[in-house]
């Protein structure tokens, strides 16, 4: 419940502060946005590109919709709701949905654009957690069919899972931006 009550406030946050930025960048064309600290991290540099908007609107508005979801769940889980089988494989699926457009913006920036945005970094972050978590509690409580044994060793994982898969994260941007980093 903690789990889904943090990542989804830190995902809804970064989310709303985008929405905010972007808004001042349509005010003003000559806005510099919070997180334009160079060439490759400059969220003003992203928002010009197709896939920040790739349904016809901002994308931090998905994750505006989308993390509320999650932090009401969360919610009503610590004041003791019991969600239906049918709302836990809807809230899987948004979730999972979630991860994969992330995964996709995460591709997206580091092989695409070249350009990172601080702030999306953050929801891919909070992303990470929510899923697995999400996932693994789905697993658990039979919502999804898995074996005690996947189950087991998920839940006894499921910290060194999102580590890894932060450190996974992190060491991508690291490698791909190695010449930025090092000055080469």
């Amino acid at each position: 419940m903690w789990t889904l009550l943090i990542t989804a406030v830190v995902g809804w946050i970064a989310s709303g502060i985008l929405v905010i930025e972007r808004l001042r960048v349509y005010a003003d064309a000559g806005y510099i946005t919070s997180c334009d600290i160079n060439p490759w991290v400059s969220c003003g540099t992203v928002f010009q590109t197709w896939q920040a908007s790739i349904f016809g609107f901002p994308n931090p508005l998905i994750g505006i919709v989308a993390f509320a979801v999650v932090i009401t769940t969360a919610m009503g889980l610590l004041a003791g709701a019991r969600f239906a089988r049918w709302y836990w494989i809807g809230l899987q699926i948004g979730v999972t949905l979630g991860m994969a457009f992330v995964v996709w913006l995460w591709s997206q920036a580091l092989f695409d654009i070249y350009v990172l945005c601080i702030y999306c970094i953050v929801v891919w972050a909070a992303m990470i957690p929510l899923f697995v978590f999400t996932t693994i509690r789905n697993l658990a409580s039979g919502v999804i069919p898995a074996s005690a044994g996947l189950v087991r060793f998920l839940t006894d994982w499921a910290w060194a899972i999102v580590v890894l898969l932060w450190v996974a994260t992190a060491a991508s941007i690291f490698f791909r931006f190695l010449n930025s980093f090092i000055g080469g």
